[in-house]
């Protein structure tokens, strides 16, 4: 799916270029430049769906290229968090901002990887996410970057066609480092271009993905297992078979794929949760950072009631 995404993007830009304003002429350059940046994430999570035998060190090395040349190619780094302590740091020491943009390309595919479990549940997150970025970016005048997003939600709009509710075409690692990737360098680019924009805000509507991440991590160590060895104890795994439940057909396949398709909406009314406020308080840090604990605090206590079988009646019908 990566590379028929990156094809319908590519068509996009190229379309945005030709009919574009003629005064953007390095339109065309940036998006060569994006897509250059993206090449060595994109050969991994293919590397891993032609093949299925590619390490993780391996693909977190490839998606640690891609944030190389992001920091390196497109000069990306993250000299601002609107903290005065952090915020001076940074500015003392330029490697830690380029370290943490290094950090946010490296990650973020990943992170999508490990929400992409279900027909349409990645899709619909990425897409949100790049029109929520693309609006923003149209708000500060930057209409380079909203072209960019909004081809990648229309690439990822066709393969969602396929994708949801009959699951005719998945996304696989390469269709979630397509997404990470893209929102990666469109976040740490509207913040570092608009000093208007809270760096908050792209950290807001990340929340989902970005926690899901963090969590795993912390679950796994708390365990004593390598944060790199899969398990089936996901927030979306827990919903599937805990809350999505009830699904009578007579054909098993039909019956599963049926509850794989009931089990998105619940993730996709989670996500809405950062992206509502995110755009609403785009420029306003301190509420940015209230609604980011709310959810982390959201997130666990939604976790431990699943866990614990707890969900309210309502919640399962």
């Amino acid at each position: 799916m990566a590379g028929g995404c990156m094809a319908g993007w590519s068509l996009g830009t190229a379309y945005s270029l030709a009919w574009g304003d003629p005064a953007n002429l390095d339109f065309g350059w940036q998006a060569m430049a994006w897509a250059a940046v993206l090449l060595p994430a994109l050969v991994g999570g293919l590397w891993e769906d032609l093949t299925q035998r590619a390490a993780v060190r391996w693909r977190l090395l490839l998606t640690g290229a891609s944030g190389a040349l992001a920091v390196l190619v497109l000069g990306l780094a993250a000299h601002r968090l609107d903290v005065a302590v952090l915020d001076t740091a940074l500015h003392q020491w330029p490697v830690l901002a380029m370290a943490l943009a290094l950090l946010a390309v490296t990650g973020l595919p990943h992170a999508f990887n490990i929400i992409d479990g279900y027909n349409g549940l990645a899709a619909v997150v990425a897409i949100v996410i790049m029109l929520a970025l693309s609006h923003v970016a149209l708000q500060v005048g930057d209409r380079q970057l909203a072209a960019l997003l909004v081809c990648a939600a229309a690439a990822t709009g066709g393969f969602l066609f396929w994708n949801y509710p009959n699951g005719l075409l998945f996304a696989g690692d390469g269709g979630a480092y397509f997404w990470g990737g893209v929102i990666s360098l469109a976040s740490l680019l509207l913040v570092q271009r608009h000093t208007e924009v809270s760096p908050w805000f792209p950290m807001l509507l990340l929340m989902y993905p970005v926690w899901e991440t963090m969590f795993s991590i912390y679950r796994k160590l708390a365990r004593g297992v390598s944060p790199g060895v899969a398990d089936a104890l996901h927030f979306h795994q827990l919903v599937y078979r805990r809350i999505v439940r009830g699904v009578i057909h007579d054909d098993d396949a039909r019956r599963m794929l049926i509850r794989n398709n009931r089990t998105s909406p619940y993730l996709w009314g989670f996500a809405l949760l950062t992206v509502a406020p995110a755009i609403v308080f785009w420029r306003n840090t301190p509420v940015l950072m209230a609604f980011c604990a709310l959810f982390a605090v959201s997130y666990v206590a939604a976790y431990l009631m699943i866990v614990r079988f707890k969900v309210p009646l309502w919640l399962r019908r």
